[in-house]
């Protein structure tokens, strides 16, 4: 059994722009160009460490999905 708690950092800021927004993990899989999934974004939004790369996938499909500029400031507090 491994210890998962240096990666879980909690609900991420994401989680709630998405629900304001009504926003659902398919949106942004959709709107992505690049390999993005339904779990990475589930995973974004309950806080658990993502590779930079997966981070900045996240952030270019939000903006795509919103016409919005985030920053991943804006989205991961970590």
């Amino acid at each position: 059994m491994t210890d998962d708690t240096n990666n879980d950092l909690g609900p991420q800021p994401i989680a709630a722009i998405m629900v304001e927004l009504g926003l659902k993990p398919n949106d942004l899989v959709s709107n992505s160009t690049e390999q993005l999934t339904h779990k990475m974004i589930s995973r974004a939004a309950k806080g658990r460490r993502l590779t930079p790369n997966i981070k900045n996938k996240i952030l270019r499909a939000l903006n795509k999905a919103t016409g919005t500029e985030y920053t991943l400031k804006d989205i991961f507090n970590y």
